[in-house]
């Protein structure tokens, strides 16, 4: 257990943590909204440094990340607790889980450094990485200060402004779940607001962190076309006509289990709405669907995908070998 970061003394023993919008005001004894991080005696801990739930190795395009290190194997890290309570929730054994649970691995920083050494970087994901900052930002930042690994973050978006631009420097890529576009829904079914999560994209790309965003479609409850619209418009004038975005099909989970699994239709018709938009680069996820990456200019295919693997990365000086246009996708060296 260590002493968390992001919080001022307030009255009467109570803190205020500055982790996440929520800035949770916590009494002695008790946990803020994410049950990881505790007033003990008018300091506040976090409950889980370096406790693992998860430690796996998975093909960076199962993040969802498409167009970073295709090909790359990273691990994955996960623990307890999440900062948002959606109600569609598609794992929470892990972010409604206790911190406290023997279950619980303690890793070290040096642990750590030593199994990601074995692959090609580190992804903090399974439950939301932003509530295990400091294990997160004491491992990223003894990696990239020594060793050429990439690090990773798939979130939702929820942390503050001073955190994040304290972790991007040793932040690689994130992938950023947008999980509608309206406020309502973010009030009523996911338990935050929608606007810091656009801020945390907008703050990420315009300091070179390498961003693909994920919109799960929930029927009947954020996939009418109208919104589905905004959202690829937003994506098209904040993050720009080449960003990655990945439409994931949901399937009946949690507390959503009456609530029935995305139609392939949909899927087609969200990615033909933002295409439509001006995106070049969108996929379809959790189902079979060509999800090949093709030069927007002339079609030429950039690279292959099955599942979740990628082949045949065709690029020249990070170029299209048909037409010369720039196709983002993030690799070692030029291919």
């Amino acid at each position: 257990m260590n002493e968390a970061m992001f919080w001022e003394e307030k009255e009467d023993g109570k803190v205020k943590c500055h982790l996440c919008p929520h800035n949770c005001l916590i009494s002695k004894g008790d946990r803020g909204l994410c049950n990881v991080r505790e007033n003990q005696h008018g300091t506040l801990y976090s409950l889980i440094y370096g406790k693992a739930a998860s430690l796996a190795v998975d093909p960076i395009e199962k993040k969802p990340l498409y167009h970073f290190h295709p090909g790359s194997k990273v691990l994955s890290y996960g623990t307890m607790g999440c900062n948002l309570s959606c109600s569609f929730c598609q794992n929470a054994s892990l972010s409604c889980g206790d911190p406290d649970s023997s279950y619980l691995k303690e890793r070290s920083v040096e642990d750590m450094i030593n199994a990601i050494l074995q692959y090609d970087g580190i992804a903090w994901t399974y439950n939301e990485p932003t509530i295990s900052y400091e294990f997160s930002y004491d491992v990223f930042k003894e990696l990239k200060t020594n060793h050429d690994k990439y690090t990773v973050y798939v979130t939702n978006g929820y942390i503050e402004d001073e955190p994040l631009d304290k972790i991007i420097p040793y932040l690689d890529a994130m992938n950023i779940d947008i999980k509608a576009f309206t406020e309502e829904f973010y009030r009523d079914i996911v338990g935050g607001e929608l606007e810091p999560v656009l801020d945390t994209a907008r703050q990420a790309v315009e300091n070179d962190v390498h961003v693909e965003v994920t919109y799960l479609i929930i029927p009947g409850h954020n996939d009418s076309k109208e919104e589905l619209k905004k959202f690829s418009r937003w994506v098209l004038q904040n993050l720009g006509e080449d960003n990655v975005v990945h439409f994931s099909r949901f399937h009946p989970d949690h507390e959503m289990r009456d609530t029935p699994a995305t139609s392939p239709k949909k899927m087609k018709e969200a990615r033909a709405i933002a295409q439509n938009t001006g995106l070049n680069f969108v996929y379809l996820g959790n189902m079979r669907a060509d999800n090949d990456t093709t030069c927007p200019n002339c079609d030429t295919t950039i690279l292959s995908r099955s599942y979740f693997s990628s082949r045949r990365l065709s690029l020249k000086e990070g170029k299209c070998p048909n037409c010369g246009r720039e196709i983002p996708i993030v690799t070692h060296s030029t291919v």
